[in-house]
């Protein structure tokens, strides 16, 4: 499948926001065993409220979707079948956002820290694989974000606006088979 303008636009968006979340974990330097299990202690309550709001927003996204479908079909306007491309491709996305932020908030909340088992060593792996996960919901739940805009803003155009050489509107069909008069030439 083609991947659209408006969703590479929203992809770069979601790369920029990951490479600046990126650089401030870089910015950290190296960490040792027990500033990174004690750095953990003291993170796991905010990566917990991380991960419930964005499986929150992303469920929200989902149900505001239907809204957005039902109001896209029922207008007078046309939109061409790109636009439920779209929709469907955000539908996708959103989901796998949604389900992987409930996956890491389950990976986050085992009582790592609390287990004497587990090498000191490992605790600035696990420090650093919950500051990318992190930041990959972030930009990933921005990338959502972005398409939903993007898709709002086309609707407002060709629905709200009556645009109709927008290229997600569908207006050349009926154009064709109407006279002059506006009878049905069929």
């Amino acid at each position: 499948m083609r991947i659209s303008d408006f969703t590479k636009r929203a992809m770069v968006g979601g790369g920029i926001s990951l490479l600046v979340l990126a650089a401030g974990s870089f910015l950290l330097g190296h960490l040792s065993g027990y500033e990174a299990k004690v750095l953990i202690k003291n993170s796991v309550d905010g990566l917990n409220t991380l991960c419930n709001t964005i499986a929150l927003a992303s469920a929200t996204i989902l149900a505001l979707l239907l809204t957005l479908l039902s109001l896209s079909s029922s207008t007078q306007s046309k939109l061409k079948e790109k636009h439920y491309h779209h929709v469907m491709q955000i539908a996708r996305i959103d989901t796998g956002v949604f389900i992987a932020s409930v996956m890491a908030f389950l990976l986050l909340n085992l009582p790592i820290t609390e287990s004497d088992t587990v090498p000191e060593n490992w605790f600035a792996t696990v420090y650093y694989v919950s500051l990318g996960i992190s930041s990959v919901l972030s930009a990933a739940l921005i990338v959502v974000v972005l398409m939903l805009y993007n898709t709002v803003v086309n609707i407002i155009k060709i629905v709200g606006l009556g645009m109709k050489d927008h290229p997600l509107a569908d207006y050349d069909d009926d154009d064709k088979k109407k006279d002059p008069d506006g009878a049905s030439l069929e």
